[in-house]
């Protein structure tokens, strides 16, 4: 897990004490209460343990009341007491890891600082885990045997956050978040580097990784009573907390079981799923017979203008990079992007996108931060250039009074049956929500940037203060920050703007000179109409295959391609979708032969940087990189006297 600048800490004036048990208390503004706390635990403790035996940690988390000062008091008036201050908010989980990093104890307990638990029950807790009956050990409200006051607004969230972690995470345990617990050096360090969660789902990560780790975990009930106020909120914490439990069940149910051979086949599987669909309206035959009559020399001269493209790709990413501040060379940017294009002709999901973060790193030193953000730069460009291409043939249409076909298309009663009506609609569908979404995105990021406001933060904040819910929005930021630091500026969004114009229209030419190598095809629409057809048909194609359901995009692609180049064009079905299949052929070998000579120039092995990439821990690079120096100090401070 990660922690505010590092995890560097300025040592006390004197070392720990050999101790066999470590009690952490976390506290976030409790001056009224800490100090009966902290006497009441070394009372209880001296109760059943030698005087010397124990330490009692106070995990003072960012506090802004006087906690910090009437801890340090208490650590200097007893040598078992002991203070960890930190300037920044680590979390409730945060602040216990990090106490436990350096707790001197071979048992480690914590329990809530309001006491809410009885106190009787502590001499158990510890003898549960310190005779070695169970590796973890934890209170519960919710069994046979223990008097619980719950008030309806506690007790039925509760019951049902945890119905959802024993059904979802096939936990054993009643209670996951009774702030009573207790466990072994041996399996802190075991699950220390598992746990994620920095604040209140931690202690259901820790029991639920502890289940599934094979560690013996015991539930005992306990007499409770709350105390004061929660400072859990029960709308953003329980979005956040619920948040977790869906990151939870995936990282253990369903990552495990995701390996790369399962990607590319699962991706395979789409690719041919999907392109066997179309026979079910078109004759195999009459498309081979298509491709037969198909002009080579069309078709060659489309990869050329296909592959003058990619130095402009080159370009346009140059000029992103540059923005926020980083110079590079035109070849390398452009081998770089023939990598990452060539990533996701391989893997499923955009793998490649990735992948050209790690190529600008591992290559040129450029921060993961700043590749991601020109990355997300670049996509929101492609999609509004995309949207608006195809924008500018749908008022032609209204102009001229053709809409008969596209309403024909949107539908579905196409000449020829290519598709059924629901198909068609759904990619008009995705592609006019996926427009409709970038262009709406840029506008409000380049609105943005005339404010100092954190709109992202503010907005997350409504929902959840929970850290994964926090990550997600650092992530967000950094895709927000990228597009405004490019979009933000007249000069380079008028440039990059048209870089992407020139791009997307060489795609556009590159699609209809495939579609005019088809005899029937160029028969049947004369020039304007051809172009006006090519343009809608390769914009709404792209959009639909935005989802990223198969490797490149294969078959999404060829569905909107076919559907639209009949409806509009009058072009037989098997001929449109023989075009559509060679058009993005076509563009594929171009992209795979550039990555692959890029590749074996730059020494870069496509599934090394996916594996990378995958193994990157986002959360600490971003941290060191932004702040340029990876062994910056945090501002913890530890008290021993």
């Amino acid at each position: 897990m990660s922690r505010p600048g590092g995890d560097a800490v300025t040592p006390g004036d004197s070392s720990p004490r050999p101790v066999e048990v470590s009690v952490v208390l976390p506290a976030y503004d409790e001056e009224r209460t800490i100090e009966s706390t902290v006497r009441t635990t070394v009372e209880t403790l001296s109760a059943f343990l030698p005087a010397n035996a124990f330490e009692v940690i106070v995990a003072e988390d960012g506090c802004s009341d006087r906690t910090p000062q009437i801890a340090d008091r208490l650590a200097a008036e007893d040598e078992r007491v002991r203070h960890f201050h930190s300037e920044q908010r680590l979390g409730r989980g945060g602040a216990l890891e990090f106490a436990f990093e350096r707790a001197a104890g071979d048992t480690l307990v914590y329990f809530d600082t309001d006491l809410a638990t009885d106190m009787r029950h502590l001499e158990e807790l510890v003898a549960t885990v310190r005779s070695g009956e169970a590796d973890v050990a934890t209170g519960s409200r919710w069994m046979p045997g223990r008097e619980a006051d719950r008030p309806p607004e506690r007790g039925v969230p509760s019951r049902g956050f945890n119905l959802l972690v024993r059904t979802v995470l096939r936990s054993d345990l009643r209670d996951h978040q009774c702030g009573f617990k207790a466990l072994s050096r041996e399996a802190f360090d075991r699950l220390q580097g598992d746990v994620e969660d920095e604040h209140w789902f931690w202690d259901t990560e820790l029991l639920v990784r502890a289940q599934r780790s094979g560690l013996a975990v015991a539930e005992f009930p306990v007499d409770w009573e709350p105390k004061g106020d929660s400072k859990v909120d029960l709308v953003r914490d329980v979005f956040g907390m619920g948040s977790q439990i869906l990151r939870l069940w995936w990282q253990l149910s369903v990552t495990p079981r995701i390996t790369r051979g399962r990607t590319v086949g699962a991706g395979v599987l789409l690719t041919l799923v999907a392109l066997a669909l179309m026979t079910l309206y078109l004759d195999p035959t009459a498309v081979f017979d298509a491709f037969g009559r198909a002009d080579l020399t069309l078709v060659a001269a489309a990869a050329a203008v296909y592959v003058l493209s990619w130095p402009l790709r080159g370009l346009r990413y140059r000029d992103i990079l540059s923005e926020l501040g980083y110079r590079e060379t035109l070849g390398f940017l452009t081998g770089a992007v023939f990598i990452s294009q060539t990533g996701n002709l391989v893997f499923p999901a955009r793998a490649g996108d990735a992948v050209r973060a790690y190529v600008v790193k591992a290559r040129r030193g450029i921060p993961y931060p700043t590749g991601f953000a020109s990355l997300a730069a670049e996509r929101v460009f492609d999609l509004l250039t995309i949207t608006a291409m195809a924008g500018a043939v749908l008022l032609g249409l209204l102009a001229t009074g053709s809409t008969g076909d596209l309403a024909a298309a949107v539908s579905g009663n196409v000449s020829g049956d290519v598709v059924t009506a629901g198909a068609i609609r759904t990619a008009v569908r995705v592609a006019a929500a996926v427009g409709v979404a970038a262009a709406v995105g840029m506008f409000v990021i380049i609105a943005s940037t005339r404010t100092e406001r954190n709109y992202v933060r503010e907005v997350v904040g409504r929902f959840s203060s929970d850290s994964y819910v926090d990550y997600v929005a650092g992530v967000i930021e950094e895709f927000v920050e990228g597009v405004q630091t490019v979009a933000g500026r007249r000069g380079s969004f008028l440039r990059v703007s048209g870089e992407s114009v020139a791009i997307w229209s060489l795609d556009v030419v590159t699609a209809l000179l495939v579609l005019a190598a088809f005899p029937d095809a160029a028969a049947s629409m004369g020039t304007g109409q051809l172009v006006a057809v090519g343009f809608f048909a390769v914009s709404v194609g792209n959009l639909a295959k935005v989802l990223p359901l198969s490797p490149g995009g294969i078959g999404l692609y060829e569905a909107a391609f076919t559907a639209f180049v009949v409806a509009l064009g009058g072009v037989a079905a098997p001929v449109a979708f023989a075009a559509a299949v060679l058009d993005h052929a076509v563009k594929n070998a171009v992209t795979v032969v550039g990555g692959v000579g890029s590749m074996l120039g730059l020494n870069v092995s496509l599934t090394a940087a996916v594996e990378e990439t995958e193994e990157l821990d986002s959360d600490d690079d971003v941290d060191a990189e932004v702040d340029g120096d990876p062994d910056v100090e945090s501002d913890v401070d530890v008290t021993d006297d």
